[in-house]
């Protein structure tokens, strides 16, 4: 274990390190075939990390920034060998993630407000949306908070029937009104109702139909104008939530959805079934926007508060 993971339980731990295994091993044996047959870390050696992080999905601009960093440390150094490389990448890697302008949560914790904690939860179908929203809700009463879940996502059937279903299994009452109907109507009266029966959380659910985006952004707003006629500040927190196996897309619908709305916080799932966590590191990087929780796994604990110190430790470990 690394030296920031007492903050850490051991279970947590264990999962983290479980669920970045395919993007370990995707990494390192990619790394090994960079730098086969070196000793030295060389202009050869840095192009071919260089490609490796690109095809672990850090992104471009991201990777760039890395190799830039441990192209100065080679020339401070003067010699680095090829044996250094995998902590050297470890530490500019971390070094880069620390000075983004993100702060690590230690918990679930729920931020002091006038009334119930506001989060409205976007992000396109598929992504584990719903799911993430179920897993937040258990954390919070977890915590011993009262949270309310609305089903805003009125597009969809299927996506009120699955909140009803995540509610049941959570035990925290779930607003609804029929498929079609406006979604900041059911936003009010989730957030009427949340009020009255002293809420201490309410998560909304939202549709993501990125195919328009004009009407994506213009029914976010009538949302969020409808919330502050109960709640003054809601939302407190715009989640975005980004499928972490999709790599490049998730970085597509991040832009997409920043464009539409105000997002606050990102959520990264499905980091388990895949080998393009690296991902985490390009967006956490690019787009200045803290990513406060990962998906490690399916289990109603798997969803993980992002610690960027304790991820990259597991990464490299």
């Amino acid at each position: 274990m690394g030296i920031f993971s007492s903050i850490f339980s051991k279970e947590k731990k264990e999962s983290l390190d479980k669920g970045l295994e395919k993007t370990k091993q995707n990494l390192f044996s990619k790394i090994a075939r960079a730098v086969v047959g070196k000793s030295k870390v060389d202009d050869e050696v840095l192009d071919n990390l260089e490609e490796v992080l690109i095809t672990s999905d850090v992104g471009v601009d991201t990777t760039l920034k890395i190799i830039e960093r441990i192209e100065q440390r080679v020339e401070r150094d003067k010699y680095v060998g090829t044996e250094e490389l995998n902590d050297i990448l470890k530490d500019e890697i971390a070094a880069l993630l620390e000075e983004n302008n993100t702060t690590d949560e230690k918990d679930f914790s729920v931020p002091q407000t006038d009334g119930p904690y506001v989060i409205m939860v976007v992000g396109v179908n598929g992504v584990g949306k719903t799911t993430t929203i179920g897993k937040l809700a258990y954390q919070f009463q977890k915590l011993g908070k009262k949270v309310y879940l609305g089903a805003a996502d009125t597009f969809r059937a299927a996506a009120i029937e699955q909140l009803c279903i995540w509610g049941e299994r959570v035990g925290c009452p779930v607003i609804k009104q029929q498929m079609g109907s406006d979604p900041a109507s059911v936003a009010f009266d989730t957030l009427s109702s949340a009020k009255a029966n002293n809420a201490d959380v309410v998560i909304i659910d939202t549709a993501g139909r990125l195919h328009n985006k004009i009407n994506l952004m213009n029914e976010l707003s009538k949302i969020k104008q409808v919330m502050r006629k109960i709640i003054p500040n809601a939302p407190h927190d715009v989640l975005l939530v980004l499928d972490g196996s999709t790599g490049q897309n998730a970085f597509e619908q991040a832009k997409q959805f920043t464009r539409a709305t105000e997002v606050s916080s990102l959520a990264i799932t499905k980091l388990d079934g895949t080998a393009k966590g690296g991902v985490v590191i390009g967006i956490s990087d690019q787009f200045k926007i803290p990513v406060k929780y990962i998906g490690v796994g399916e289990g109603m604990d798997h969803l993980q508060v992002f610690n960027k110190r304790e991820f990259v430790d597991s990464l490299f470990k």
